[in-house]
């Protein structure tokens, strides 16, 4: 009797800087297989190709986010983005958000969620920020349990947050301190 060995798949997460041809193709895929499975960061349905395309490559053009891209062996199967707030709102420049945040289901079960999450938040604390916000459905189970799990506080719900299937969904949202204050300091 022959014994083989199971390769597990290469993973990996990077920030994003251009597109590839074959990253825009494999950026898209991904899109659409999360959108399809109920996780479209804000689309139901997936869009047309050239409009996933424009989206992805308009992502790159904007000064404020930053994408990052998980691959499975060397596709790129999910992404999130670091949203800086603008730069007139001083008040809250210390603040930046994580938003459309996926992993293709044919990805999931490689701890790539997890990775973009953490590298993200990496880079938001390397940047000085000393906050990280984000938002998501209450249908997200798994992704509310990843940011339960990696020590985000829910603050509050919006129960008219998402319209999905002729119903209202309820919106989550949570923060995570990357820089506490120092002892005694406090909001001015």
């Amino acid at each position: 009797m022959t014994t083989g060995s199971v390769t597990e798949p290469t993973t990996s997460v990077e920030r994003l800087r251009m597109l590839t041809p074959a990253d825009l193709h494999d950026l898209c895929d991904a899109a659409e297989a999360a959108i399809i499975d109920g996780g479209g960061f804000g689309w139901l349905s997936p869009p047309p190709r050239q409009t996933l395309e424009a989206f992805w490559r308009g992502v790159l053009l904007i000064p404020e986010r930053e994408l990052f891209v998980s691959r499975l062996d060397g596709v790129i199967a999910g992404s999130c983005q670091i949203h800086r707030p603008p730069r007139n709102n001083e008040a809250q420049g210390f603040a930046c958000s994580l938003t459309t945040s996926f992993v293709a289901p044919w990805a999931r079960g490689h701890g790539l969620a997890r990775r973009l999450v953490e590298i993200a938040e990496a880079y938001a604390r390397d940047e000085g920020f000393r906050l990280l916000n984000l938002d998501v459905r209450e249908t997200q189970r798994a992704a509310i349990r990843l940011y339960e799990t990696l020590g985000f506080t829910r603050f509050g719900e919006h129960p008219h947050y998402a319209f999905v299937n002729d119903r209202y969904v309820t919106g989550y949202f949570y923060f995570k301190e990357l820089a506490p204050l120092a002892d005694g300091a406090g909001p001015a």
